[in-house]
């Protein structure tokens, strides 16, 4: 049944359609290209550029520094298979009024599930304009059935191990033999720097294999502690 709330979004060739929020499916939003037109400028005061997904195998864009962060936490979670920026623009009836809406991500779990990401900064989060129209996106797609996610950061030391860690993402840059050798052999709770030791002519190729292992979700470390040689690997179930 049509509710009159819309969607509006772009394909790959930038094509634009309109359908249902109801409808609409979640794969042909995250095939699709980001609603907004981005340009950089000299003394623009957001920082914008594009990240290289490994979730993805390709380029995502963001339009802040704290977009990046939660991009980055995106990228490393093994539950998510794909990520779009800017995916659609929302329309829909509000108290009698048209509103607009175009989120920041939407990401897609192995599950199907969905989640709609709007990150704001936190010091935003108390102004009546800004709390009211996330309050409107938080019931529009509740209704829909996607969870609606308001991201204003996460703990410095997390965001620098995961910052630390998307520098092991690129499969093509590690050994993949050490790779296919640390999966197999490594079974139970290991620290990163007996495995380094274990081949001392080679640490730094076991180290990057074990950290790529680590952003792919084979391994498990607690980030809430910085990664050193005393980092414990778990292997995950």
């Amino acid at each position: 049944m049509a509710t009159g709330n819309s969607v509006s979004y772009k394909d790959c060739s930038e094509e634009v359609s309109t359908v249902d929020l109801e409808i609409v499916q979640a794969k042909t939003l995250v095939e699709g290209s980001p609603w907004r037109v981005f340009r950089w400028r000299r003394g623009q005061a957001h920082y914008s550029g594009w990240y290289w997904a490994a979730t993805t195998g390709g380029h995502v864009v963001y339009e802040s520094r704290l977009e990046l962060a939660r991009l980055l936490l995106a990228d490393f979670d093994p539950r998510v298979v794909a990520i779009a920026a800017q995916p659609f623009c929302v329309t829909a009836e509000s108290r009698g009024e048209r509103r607009r809406h175009v989120p920041d991500f939407l990401l897609l779990d192995a599950e199907g599930a969905v989640t709609v990401v709007n990150v704001k900064p936190a010091e935003q989060l108390a102004r009546p304009k800004v709390a009211a129209a996330l309050a409107w996106a938080d019931e529009l797609f509740t209704v829909r059935g996607w969870r609606h996610e308001v991201w204003s950061g996460t703990s410095p030391t997390t965001l620098a191990n995961v910052r630390f860690l998307a520098a092991y993402r690129y499969p093509d840059r590690v050994d993949a033999a050490m790779v296919s050798w640390l999966e197999r052999q490594v079974t139970t709770d290991a620290f990163l720097g007996e495995l380094e030791s274990g081949w001392p002519d080679r640490a730094a190729d076991v180290r990057a294999a074990a950290l790529h292992l680590v952003w792919r979700g084979r391994f498990r470390v607690e980030l809430e502690v910085s990664l050193s040689a005393a980092t414990v690997l778990e292997r995950a179930a």
